[in-house]
């Protein structure tokens, strides 16, 4: 009668080893996959943080912090007494200068190009940052009545133009004359290239500021005031507290002039993280498998120790815990990946560059040629909570099957 039973419990046991071995893989499967994904997700938001760093510090070599215009425009003097005003000892506010733009179109050859024309003087402080960063002339040709022009490389590029060359610039003005009314157009000499890395290359030029007065019709007076400050992310708040020092004007920060960019690198980074969280999300899923696995192969063993008196609720935190355990080893071994190869990718790509022999970055395409990565511990804290949060609902639907379980049914059929 029972010549088969050895038979019998060796076949069952082999196969609950398998059902076991498969739910272990299931449950690894889930662990490399949460890993991954916070790997990922830390690594690209770190990366993205990296290039907007980088944009934001080169715009802010060229870029005024503050500006200020009234609508009357300022007198060189008005200027003086805010600059006065402002050059304290203890205050955040470094330089005062005045402001001459306007948008304007270069036109050389059979190439015309857009571009915000601002005024420039070599004795200015912010002369001397753009120093830093010409590749052809000097900032100091820019000379009074000569009208001449320093472009950005890459408005230089479009153009085709380079020093000594002759660009129209025309002026969104009109001059009314007894023979008609004809555009204000004037011939400028290229005296200078700039190149910042970013995109004011493609948008920006700077002309000697009588220049600039005379082409735009200001007389002795300015459209207003530039105000640098030495810590330009805390410009909206200096400015919301300062800005009576000029009245009646319309005041602006360099994240108003330039909200549009950084809204797009906003969304940029928003929705490169939406797209790497499905990643996070299959390894939820896996969870969710992992746990309906278990729990059908574990029905009988939880209609045992519930008749032995364990209530549902004791049920359903095993499962979960279990469940919990496999998300929060993923999450941890993700984290420290992702934060070691943020802190160190720039190094391993110039390495694996410099090992293949080219480049990941052109120079000559790209303006940021190596990759940058700022880590924020804000961007990683955000990542772990949501994977936490992820992995919590992936347990509780199949924790809570498994507190449904009832021993009689169970144990039914067992033999």
């Amino acid at each position: 009668m029972f010549k088969n039973l050895p038979l019998f419990i060796g076949l069952r046991y082999t196969r609950s080893k398998r059902r076991e071995g498969f739910v272990s893989f299931i449950s690894g499967f889930s662990l490399f996959a949460m890993a991954l994904g916070v790997m990922a997700l830390i690594l690209v938001l770190s990366v993205m943080n990296g290039f907007d760093r980088e944009i934001k510090s080169r715009l802010l070599q060229v870029v005024p912090h503050i500006t200020g215009t009234p609508l009357g425009g300022v007198s060189a003097a008005e200027i003086a007494n805010l600059r006065g005003q402002l050059l304290s000892s203890d205050s955040p506010v470094i330089s005062v200068t005045p402001l001459a733009q306007s948008f304007v179109m270069l036109s050389f050859e059979s190439q015309q190009t857009g571009v915000m024309m601002q005024a420039m003087d070599s004795d200015w402080p912010s002369a001397s940052k753009l120093k830093d960063h010409m590749i052809s002339g000097y900032v100091e040709q820019l000379q009074p009545g000569e009208f001449g022009i320093i472009l950005g490389s890459q408005v230089a590029r479009k153009l085709g133009a380079f020093i000594g060359d002759k660009v129209q610039l025309t002026v969104p003005k009109v001059t009314v004359t007894p023979a008609g009314i004809f555009p204000r157009i004037k011939s400028f000499v290229v005296t200078g290239v700039f190149k910042v890395g970013a995109q004011v290359d493609a948008s920006l030029s700077f002309v000697h500021q009588q220049d600039a007065r005379k082409l735009l019709q200001l007389g002795d007076r300015f459209q207003g005031v530039q105000i640098q400050v030495d810590d330009a992310y805390q410009a909206d708040s200096w400015l919301s507290n300062n800005s009576h020092i000029l009245p009646a004007a319309n005041w602006r920060t360099w994240t108003q002039s330039m909200g549009t960019l950084f809204q797009a690198m906003r969304m940029e980074k928003l929705v490169v993280s939406l797209l790497l969280s499905v990643i996070v999300a299959v390894a939820a899923f896996n969870i969710v498998a992992s746990l309906v696995l278990m729990v059908a192969d574990k029905r009988k063993d939880i209609a045992v120790v519930r008749t032995l008196g364990a209530p549902s609720s004791l049920v359903i935190k095993v499962f979960m815990v279990q469940g919990m355990a496999v998300g929060l080893m993923g999450i941890f071994v993700g984290t420290v990946l992702g934060c070691v190869l943020a802190y160190f990718i720039g190094d391993i790509v110039s390495f694996i560059e410099s090992v293949l022999g080219f480049y990941l970055f052109d120079p000559s395409v790209y303006l940021i040629t190596a990759l940058p990565s700022k880590l924020v511990f804000a961007d990683v804290a955000k990542v772990v909570a949501s994977a936490t949060a992820i992995s919590f609902l992936a347990t509780v639907y199949p924790a809570w099957r498994a507190g449904q379980v009832l021993p009689a049914e169970a144990l039914r059929y067992d033999q």
